[in-house]
């Protein structure tokens, strides 16, 4: 079983409908943006509750777990700046992608959404770098390559895009409006 890291965890365990989404709403309040919360609960309703919940107020409900009779649900908390404006001059759409990866050409899908969002959902042989560290793994991709960058909706793929062309490479191209909208091939750890 693949190690999901979250920010943070909530044991709600124990507790039935609506102690498991009171807590959580408190714990995602006291969350910075873009981190992802682990919750722990027993309560087998926990799981559609707290995906309704967390689409009904626009944060991410990124999958369930199963661990014995311990459910371990994982959200990722919006952030009111994921309707910036691309700055990246050079964009994809996401059918463009999927245009290039059925020619199979010699192309990079690089991810930097948090490892949680990639485990439960990414593109097959995509590389996950978290935008957070693609500073300090720049080292793993290599200049010359096409890159097409991706991330839940073109934000963090904008911002890690322009990153990677400050740092001399030269073939990078932002994919919008990303994993939100993906209708190509997925795979994860549920599969």
């Amino acid at each position: 079983m693949e190690n999901i890291k979250a920010n943070a965890m909530l044991d709600a365990k124990g507790l039935a409908c609506p102690m498991p989404i009171v807590k959580t709403k408190k714990a995602m309040n006291e969350l910075a943006a873009g981190l992802v919360l682990e919750v722990q609960a027993t309560d087998i309703g926990s799981k559609a509750d707290l995906k309704a919940w967390a689409e009904s107020t626009g944060h991410q409900y990124l999958g369930t777990l199963e661990e014995g009779d311990v459910l371990k649900h994982y959200l990722r908390k919006s952030s009111s700046d994921e309707t910036i404006e691309e700055k990246h001059p050079n964009v994809a759409k996401n059918e463009e992608l999927k245009k290039k990866l059925k020619e199979a050409d010699n192309i990079v899908v690089l991810d930097v959404r948090e490892a949680a969002e990639f485990a439960f959902n990414h593109i097959p042989n995509a590389i996950s770098i978290p935008l957070g560290e693609l500073e300090n793994r720049l080292n793993e991709l290599k200049k010359e390559d096409e890159i097409f960058v991706i991330c839940r909706t073109g934000n963090r793929s904008d911002l890690a895009a322009q990153k990677l062309s400050e740092n001399g490479f030269t073939n990078v191209i932002n994919v919008v409006p990303g994993m939100s909208q993906w209708s190509g091939e997925t795979t994860s750890i549920n599969s």
